[in-house]
């Protein structure tokens, strides 16, 4: 596989739009202006750009079915180019100019060697107080020793995974900013706008009112938040929502924190019993008020980590200090303990 993208068109206007396109997104693209080339050219590249004007040509040809087919043109397309997307297994049809944000979105990620691989690992509070937003910065803390992380606040009313982390006080990209957007993001984009210190980053929310994000743009950048990361974690609300649940369907295992006592446990076993697809559940127990295994046991979902109250974390936290203070605490232990058990980019946690 070339690293260059294929750009197909004999429109010469189009061509040089795409090699700008190109050239502001910091990569090259290898241009073929014959729909017989193409053919001989289409399993190699990353991504490839069809131009409308041989788009029914190349369609002819009946080309293999790959990923990262798109279609570009100017202006509004007809049935006959949207039949002939279908044919050739076009993702999508963009029109340009208005499409040029996607496009260049689409030619960052390119450039940038997107994997589209990144493991995210939701995180539930199983009760009031369980302390979710805590452990999920610990985790995204920790993922970001071993590579790209994103923390993904989508819990509007929680305490703010911001400050838990430290980084309320430095500027870039929230979902007020998102949240109404349309069309593919860009991976490298969004990483690079969001606040971040070094490998972690955070999407929380701005002050104020925040609409929260319609389902389809939640999935976008759940989308791009995984190809652009090693590891995405997500704190996630109570209450949910049409983009609550996009993001929880997503995510490729998912912690609830449940309080070792009883009113911890029956809490979380409502909640538990409307998650979809629970193979992918597991639970973190907190506290010591019962064994893990029993809490386990009770609620019918494979322990993965548990950690006792930790002294001094509440102070730190309010200090901008961050959760994690030493790697020997309790609740860096337990973040350890399931960062390890997860297979980053396998989709799979262990047992």
């Amino acid at each position: 596989m070339t690293s260059e993208p294929l750009v197909i068109t004999s429109d010469s206007l189009l061509a040089a739009e795409a090699a700008r396109l190109a050239a502001a997104s910091g990569v090259t693209v290898e241009e073929c202006g014959d729909a017989v080339g193409a053919l001989r050219r289409w399993q190699r590249p990353p991504l490839i750009l069809v131009g409308a004007d041989l788009l029914v040509e190349v369609a002819s040809l009946r080309p293999p079915r790959r990923d990262g087919v798109y279609v570009v043109g100017w202006g509004a397309t007809g049935e006959p180019l949207l039949r002939a997307a279908l044919e050739v297994g076009a993702e999508t049809m963009l029109e340009l100019p208005s499409a040029e944000t996607v496009v260049a979105g689409l030619l960052a990620d390119v450039s940038d060697g997107e994997g589209g691989d990144g493991m995210v690992v939701g995180v539930l509070a199983g009760s009031g107080g369980a302390g979710a937003t805590t452990y999920a910065a610990a985790l995204a803390s920790l993922g970001a020793e071993r590579g790209p992380t994103l923390l993904v606040d989508a819990d509007r009313l929680g305490p703010g995974a911001g400050r838990v982390l430290g980084l309320d006080e430095i500027p870039g990209v929230t979902w007020g900013d998102l949240g109404q957007t349309a069309g593919r993001l860009g991976a490298r984009a969004l990483r690079e706008a969001v606040p971040h210190i070094g490998s972690l980053g955070l999407l929380g929310w701005p002050g104020g009112d925040a609409v929260p994000p319609r389902p389809e743009v939640a999935r976008e950048v759940l989308a791009a938040a995984r190809r652009g990361h090693d590891l995405v974690v997500v704190d996630l609300p109570r209450e949910s929502d049409e983009g609550i649940e996009a993001l929880l369907t997503g995510c490729d295992v998912v912690l609830v924190v449940v309080r070792a006592d009883v009113t911890g446990t029956a809490s979380a076993a409502r909640l538990i019993s409307r998650l979809p697809e629970r193979d992918r559940v597991r639970i973190v127990v907190r506290g010591r008020a019962a064994e893990p295994e029993a809490v386990g046991r009770a609620l019918g979902v494979p322990v993965i980590a548990a950690l006792s109250d930790q002294r001094g974390l509440s102070e730190a936290i309010d200090l901008g200090l961050g959760p994690i203070r030493s790697k020997r605490a309790p609740l860096a232990r337990a973040a350890a303990e399931v960062l390890t058990r997860c297979r980053l980019r396998a989709g799979a946690v262990a047992a």
